[in-house]
């Protein structure tokens, strides 16, 4: 993960202990055992690790609908890399709500014009049927110790009581950010709100940013003052020797999610990589089962990832070495800048790589597909 450290710009001292727009940040002290303890871990945690490593912009799509007040409800979760893949999947979502959700030909046809928009246009935010959408910016980043280390998880994160290693377990995970309301006036633990508070004037400085992202970084200290912080997620990341850790996954709900990630890439991934196991072997024969037959060449070699996923399996660990490369549970926080008018939209110096286009085809009022690219009365001749 790369080292990049952001700059605190003093705030005026009229704004300090104000919230998004201004508004006041409401502390309630934690009381609850669970709670309390939660707040104990942050703190040792907050003295433990006194840098920050920030890597990449991530971009997911958050709603509001009337009734809604400030608040927005996350419908792609903040996890990718590039504004214009969270336009194509809420192109996707909005698609199948017309081809399975739609009551009416009015109501198809509302869905299929913001579709056909997102097909053909950069677009950051629309209005559907009373309901905003809005493409949603936010930086991952994490804490790290004096020695470059990057954050684990903490003894309070959630696990579950039963951790889940079968085939398929990933598919019944929680989903990063699944159910997340964003609320500017939810109250914040005393840890939170110092937390919310220390990095609200954060911007990028340094040679190595291009002058349009450090000028939109800048201006965004004063389009959206003050910023969220949303749940903390889990990754892999990976070193060799002493150079720097490097992200080895995506962004995963719960550290054991991610143990389980890092269990299969040992033992299946890895030794395919390294030409240990074919690349057209069954699917199902992995490290484990070759070291059980006990007859291939390399079985000495395909024992150290077996024994490595085994010793995340038993003892819910957060780091392995093998072969020379350690591999380290991560765990990252992310902010979402906030204005007057809510969540921050991509930047203009943020990257798209690649351009709108039609995902699915072509569905009409009255939710038949058409799988060409010819008009009805030319399909019909």
């Amino acid at each position: 993960m790369d080292s990049v450290y952001w700059h605190r710009r003093p705030r005026p001292p009229e704004e300090e202990g104000a919230g998004p727009g201004g508004w006041p940040v409401v502390v309630r002290v934690p009381v609850e055992p669970v709670e309390a303890a939660m707040e104990a871990d942050a703190r040792e945690a907050a003295a433990r690790h006194s840098a920050l490593a920030v890597r990449v912009p991530l971009f997911g799509v958050a709603s509001q609908s009337k009734g809604d007040g400030q608040r927005w409800r996350v419908i792609v979760e903040v996890t990718h890399g590039c504004p214009q893949q969270v336009r194509d999947a809420l192109n996707s979502l909005l698609w199948f709500r017309a081809k399975d959700e739609a009551k009416s030909p009015a109501e198809r046809c509302a869905l299929l014009g913001a579709v056909a928009r997102l097909e053909n246009e950069y677009v950051d935010e629309l209005t559907l049927r009373g309901a905003r959408y809005r493409v949603v910016r936010a930086e991952e980043y994490a804490a790290m110790d004096e020695h470059g280390g990057i954050e684990t998880p903490r003894p309070t994160d959630p696990e579950p009581l039963t951790p889940d290693w079968s085939p398929g377990a990933g598919a019944r995970s929680p989903r990063v950010d699944a159910g997340l309301v964003l609320d500017p006036d939810a109250p914040l633990t005393p840890l939170e709100a110092a937390e919310r508070l220390s990095l609200r004037s954060l911007a990028y400085t340094g040679t190595r940013f291009p002058g349009p992202v450090l000028h939109d970084s800048a201006e965004a200290l004063e389009s959206h003052p003050d910023f969220l912080l949303l749940p903390a997620a889990f990754l892999i990341v990976e070193r060799s020797g002493n150079e720097p850790w490097t992200p080895g996954s995506g962004l995963q709900a719960t550290a054991h999610d991610a143990r389980r990630t890092l269990a299969f890439a040992l033992t299946w991934m890895e030794p395919r990589t390294r030409g240990l196991i074919p690349d057209d072997a069954e699917p199902d024969i992995d490290a484990h089962t070759l070291v059980a037959e006990n007859t291939h060449p390399a079985v000495a070699e395909l024992a150290v990832f077996a024994d490595a996923a085994d010793r995340l399996r038993t003892g819910r660990l957060n780091q392995v070495e093998v072969h020379g490369t350690g591999s380290r549970i991560g765990r990252v926080r992310r902010l979402l800048r906030w204005g007057p008018d809510g969540p921050e939209s991509p930047r203009p110096s943020d990257i798209n790589t690649h351009a709108p286009q039609a995902i699915h085809p072509r569905l009409d009022e009255h939710g038949s597909v058409h799988f060409d690219d010819r008009a009805p009365d030319e399909a019909a001749s």
